[in-house]
């Protein structure tokens, strides 16, 4: 019997102000042991992570799941960089994957503001998610904790 078949386009902003330089920003999302700090290591096991900074590189991170309903399953995001603007903009179309299932297809964009206060970065997501495996509403969240993550390491 197959699972029926359904996708749900969503898309959503989030916006963030960091009290550093747009150059930190920048950084944190460039260097590659930066990124994996902030983006994957605090709560499951990292499998792999590749990363190759520059429009047309790719990220790939795998990482076994260790709370939940899917708790020990293995999530993939595989990632390609579309266009890259030195301290101001990094645009990444971007694949999750849970065991062999894929849960959406997103392309996102992170644009960075100097700002009295820091640097405002502005979040956008536009994704398609695949037979209710993930949701936009899930998928923001997880978007909230890791920008929350990246304050933590800028801080």
């Amino acid at each position: 019997m197959m699972k029926e078949r359904s996708v749900t386009h969503s898309t959503f902003v989030i916006e963030r102000t960091y009290p550093t330089t747009p150059q930190r920003v920048f950084a944190a999302f460039a260097d590659p042991a930066k990124k994996r700090r902030w983006f994957r290591e605090d709560d499951s096991a990292i499998g792999e992570f590749e990363m190759d900074f520059r429009v047309g590189g790719r990220e790939r991170t795998s990482f076994r799941l260790s709370a939940g309903p899917f708790s020990g399953v293995i999530c993939t995001n595989d990632t390609t960089y579309q266009d890259i603007v030195t301290d101001a903009r990094i645009v990444l179309a971007y694949t999750m994957t849970l065991g062999e299932n894929r849960m959406s297809a997103s392309l996102a964009t992170f644009e960075l503001m100097p700002a009295e206060a820091g640097t405002d970065l502005i979040f956008t997501e536009q994704g398609a998610f695949f037979e209710g495996s993930d949701s936009p509403e899930m998928r923001r969240g997880g978007w909230e904790e890791l920008l929350g993550r990246l304050a933590r390491e800028l801080a």
